[in-house]
């Protein structure tokens, strides 16, 4: 069993010496190979936690694939041949996703589960989260369920093009031992058509900031601090979603932790 404090690891600190308390959970939705888990690994570089030990992380990083359901054989047939659709929000536990992420807003120590993505399995090894201060929830569908989608305190939209979108999944599956042609196949009868489908639409327009996947590995912190959700909008890489409606939520700010002000354009 491992345990997750930014990314896995081993030998986290045990429940009782933590603090319970409800952390600020950020989502981040965005195509495939659009750049979330970079952006998510650069909030945690921006708020210092990234060279944190991981048994005094304040930042959880985890991601929707873990909660693929568990296939049928003639599923598991199918995605072996690249013919079953990962991209359809029901590929997903949805219920135990919804779960999982309750308790963690609730400061519980959660097990999570582990997938593999050469055999499309859920291994029986899981990876134990414990209460952080800031928890960042990555995937495809993220705002797709409403029970998920209202426990966000803020929501990110990773949107970047779909050329550099696709050359960046070929190179990702190849290196997972993916045939080029299956790949290819996959991506034009599932993948893309279930980001037009669902991700584009519905999760781009739910997000309340848009950040531009081409370019946030650049993104840097404002001068200053602002409690939680307080953003600049004034940077190129980032803007508001005109659809968002994001003045009308306050989320609480966690406590013992505020967020500074994420983005701004590099100087």
């Amino acid at each position: 069993m491992a345990s997750a404090g930014g990314g896995d690891c081993e030998g986290a600190a045990p429940e009782a010496d933590r603090p319970h308390h409800r952390p600020f959970l950020i989502g981040v939705s965005g195509g495939t190979a659009s750049g979330k888990s970079t952006v998510c690994e650069k909030i945690m570089e921006l708020l210092g936690q990234n060279e944190v030990d991981h048994r005094q992380r304040k930042l959880v990083i985890l991601s929707q694939d873990r909660f693929y359901k568990v296939l049928t054989p003639e599923q598991k047939a199918k995605a072996l041949k690249g013919q079953y659709n990962f991209d359809h929000p029901d590929a997903f536990d949805n219920d135990l996703m919804h779960r999982t992420l309750k308790n963690i807003v609730e400061g519980k120590t959660v097990e999570v589960p582990t997938y593999d993505f050469v055999t499309h399995s859920r291994l029986a090894e899981t990876t134990v989260v414990y209460p952080a201060d800031v928890v960042l929830f990555e995937g495809i569908l993220v705002f797709y369920s409403q029970e998920v989608r209202d426990m966000f305190h803020l929501r990110l939209f990773v949107d970047t093009d779909s050329d550099v979108r696709l050359s960046r999944r070929v190179l990702r599956d190849v290196q997972r031992g993916r045939d080029l042609e299956q790949i290819l196949t996959q991506y034009t009868t599932f993948v893309k058509p279930a980001f037009e489908e669902f991700c584009l639409p519905k999760e781009k327009r739910l997000a309340e900031q848009v950040v531009n996947g081409k370019a946030c590995h650049q993104v840097t912190l404002c001068g200053g601090c602002a409690p939680a959700p307080s953003l600049n909008f004034r940077s190129p890489y980032v803007q508001p979603h005109p659809e968002s409606g994001q003045g009308d939520r306050v989320p609480p700010s966690p406590s013992q932790y505020d967020l500074p002000q994420l983005f701004c354009a590099p100087q």
